[in-house]
């Protein structure tokens, strides 16, 4: 049997509650793991894709009620004064879990025309509503998470974040002082973006596994791709970086995003990458 349950906002001991019984909330979604791409927040999903998360209940983000032997016996009903503090809801669906996360603009309370065999007014009620496809499905057989947006599912999986790490103040201030960068025009750790600091936390860990020869070459890829978007110093060898987007142009640089197309010879930026 196919159940409903409710994740209510606050701390008492007792947070999940039953909602509906013999109920489920979504059309079954049939995904191929093999298809799905492992999270990596440099990665922009096409819209029939999903990432994936496996051996999931060994994460520290996972729920604990996802590590055990789930029993819709454990819970009690959902009461009436706590419908408005629902966070999250999801169903359980075979052996698998569908999440959808709750705003208040999914709450409606008003009054509406009803089209069925006429047409006739609706009192105001409170409804909820079910978006098509669920923010996360948890595949028990395969220990998988699957989703579409780590943002939307950071309020149900708390600590999952980590995973679009951004800089720190220190990691962007270490990386300005970096020999290869000049900054100018007092553009500094105060005004890089959002953007830039979870690039920076990218960036960090390929320019440590590069070779002194494999960074050498960069400076010449760089340039190639960047002449007219950064200024670079051939006597000092280094790029002279006084707005966000100069920084965009040369992180992309480190994390090669410019790639040149084999028959009409176009220069492009790759949006998103994947290893294959």
């Amino acid at each position: 049997m196919d159940y409903v349950f409710a994740k209510i906002k606050g701390k008492a001991k007792k947070s999940i509650f039953k909602l509906l019984s013999d109920n489920s909330l979504f059309d079954i979604i049939k995904v191929d793991l093999k298809h799905c791409i492992p999270y990596s927040p440099d990665h922009n999903l096409d819209e029939d894709s999903w990432y994936k998360i496996e051996n999931f209940t060994s994460k520290d983000f996972c729920l604990d009620y996802l590590k055990e032997q789930f029993d819709s016996k454990d819970f009690d009903e959902l009461n009436k004064d706590q419908f408005n503090k629902i966070s999250y809801i999801f169903s359980t669906q075979g052996d698998d879990f569908y999440f959808q996360k709750i705003t208040s603009s999914l709450f409606i309370h008003k009054k509406m025309i009803v089209f069925g065999e006429v047409a006739e007014i609706e009192k105001s009620n409170n409804r909820l509503i079910i978006n098509e496809l669920p923010d996360a499905i948890f595949i028990t057989k395969s220990n998988t998470i699957i989703f579409k947006s780590l943002a939307t599912i950071s309020a149900i999986f708390k600590g999952i974040d980590i995973l679009y790490k951004e800089a720190t103040n220190q990691e962007v201030d270490d990386f300005l002082k970096s020999p290869f960068i000049n900054i100018k025009g007092g553009y500094g750790v105060d005004v890089v973006s959002k953007p830039n600091r979870k690039r920076i936390a990218l960036v960090v860990n390929t320019l440590s596994t590069m070779s002194d020869e494999d960074k050498a070459d960069m400076h010449n890829y760089i340039n190639e791709y960047c002449e007219d978007k950064i200024k670079y110093d051939e006597s000092s060898l280094q790029y002279e970086i006084s707005t966000d987007d100069e920084l965009k142009y040369l992180l992309y640089g480190i994390e090669q995003r410019f790639y040149t197309t084999p028959f009409s010879k176009e220069k492009r930026l790759a949006n998103s990458v994947i290893a294959i």
